[in-house]
């Protein structure tokens, strides 16, 4: 039996960033990382097509909470505890300096990923974290003093436990069985697979702002629109995928959806076309590319409005200005299935957010069991926001059992 002051089960962003706080707050404690793999920070090493997406340039707590469809009402709280610029500071300190994109994403200067794991690594061993990998915590359980770990290569002992260890569903039955509710998971961030004449022949192509509905539902979103081999994906179908994670499941991912290419209204947008009927008579509608719309898929919906490539504006008749009207501002698309958002697979699930102190991260049901990042039935849309989650978490876990 292993002896330590606290153990952290999960070698993640999370579980990193509540060890080396831990340790840097009170360097008496003995603390040890359980990684069940052979290396750490696995999801750090590929998130933001290996670059790290290590949070996003929004800085105040009311606005960064709308990213979270799940824990918004919980993590307002904690965001004025450790925030966006807290998060940078704690970079900076440590040799990191982040930078902004233009859609709001940070990431290192180095654009390596591997900064802000060997910044980890550095940290750890700085401050004597021990750190055991292909260590599989098979069991855990508690006689009040002291929690008893069971892994796949030994068995430990702490006075405080630390659960980081994301959508591990392993380590959720765990804590089913202990006595915690576990929201079951189901995916967050995905792309929409879809079949369509329409957008069969132009992958790359980027409508710079669209807005989406799920028809038969509430659920609404815009921004940025990817045309795929496999569908569409982009922040205005990622958000979708992450606020209609639950309902979208329900139904087996097989749903229509209507695309306002341009966002006007239908009738505004037959008035334009009225106007360019009389303003470009003789040109090609094909090749007369509108509303700042990317030319190959205009060229894509203007075939699908009854036309060809060579009909004139001036010989659009009535059913072909309400057909373009309509695939510009009410355009169907049928989704049958989804793909995982490149390789940051995230789920909606984790354990129920009634069972935790938000004030401390702390289990409602165990004293000295805490919890953060993804464990939690916390998750973001994509932009930085769940790694901002694993370091306010982590951090304010660090605050509470480092006393």
């Amino acid at each position: 039996m292993i002896k330590k002051d606290v153990i952290i089960v999960g070698g993640g962003a999370a579980g990193f960033f509540a060890a080396i706080n831990t340790a840097e707050q009170n360097p008496t404690l003995k603390i040890a990382i359980l990684e069940r793999g052979k290396e750490g920070l696995g999801k750090v090493k590929v998130s933001g097509g290996g670059r790290c997406n290590v949070t996003h340039a929004e800085f105040m707590p009311q606005e960064l909470v709308l990213n979270y469809p799940r824990g918004e009402k919980e993590l307002l709280g904690p965001f004025h505890q450790f925030m966006t610029g807290d998060t940078i500071e704690w970079f900076e300190k440590r040799g990191v300096e982040l930078k902004i994109e233009e859609d709001g994403r940070m990431f290192p200067v180095s654009n390596s990923s591997q900064t802000i794991i060997n910044c980890f690594l550095q940290e750890a061993k700085k401050h004597k974290v021990d750190i055991y990998y292909n260590y599989s915590v098979t069991s855990f359980k508690t006689d009040n003093e002291l929690w008893e770990i069971e892994t796949s290569k030994g068995n430990f002992s702490a006075k405080k436990i630390v659960i980081a260890t994301g959508s591990n569903t392993k380590i959720w039955k765990l804590l089913e069985d202990l006595g915690h509710t576990i929201s079951q998971p189901v995916p967050s961030l995905f792309t929409f697979n879809i079949k369509d004449e329409r957008i069969k022949d132009i992958p790359g192509v980027v409508a710079s702002h669209v807005e989406i509905k799920v028809i038969d539902s509430d659920l609404y979103s815009e921004g940025p629109l990817l045309i795929t081999h496999w569908g569409m994906s982009a922040p205005a179908i990622l958000k979708l995928s992450a606020f209609g994670a639950l309902k979208l499941a329900q139904r087996d991912y097989k749903f229509q959806i209507e695309i306002n290419f341009i966002r006007k209204p239908f009738e505004d947008c037959l008035d334009i076309l009225k106007v360019l009927k009389q303003d470009l008579a003789k040109k090609s509608v094909f090749k007369s590319a509108q509303f700042d719309i990317p030319k190959r898929l205009w060229q894509q919906l203007v075939l699908a409005s009854q036309m060809d490539t060579e009909t004139r504006w001036a010989d659009m008749n009535k059913l072909q200005l309400d057909a373009l009207a309509n695939q510009l501002t009410k355009a169907i698309f049928y989704v049958d299935g989804k793909s995982t958002f490149k390789e940051e697979f995230v789920t909606a699930g984790g354990i129920d957010l009634k069972e935790v102190n938000f004030k401390t991260f702390e289990s409602k049901l165990f004293k000295n069991l805490y919890f953060a990042g993804e464990v939690l039935n916390i998750d973001a849309v994509t932009g930085g926001f769940n790694f901002q989650n694993a370091w306010t978490s982590g951090f304010i876990v660090a605050k509470h059992i480092s006393i």
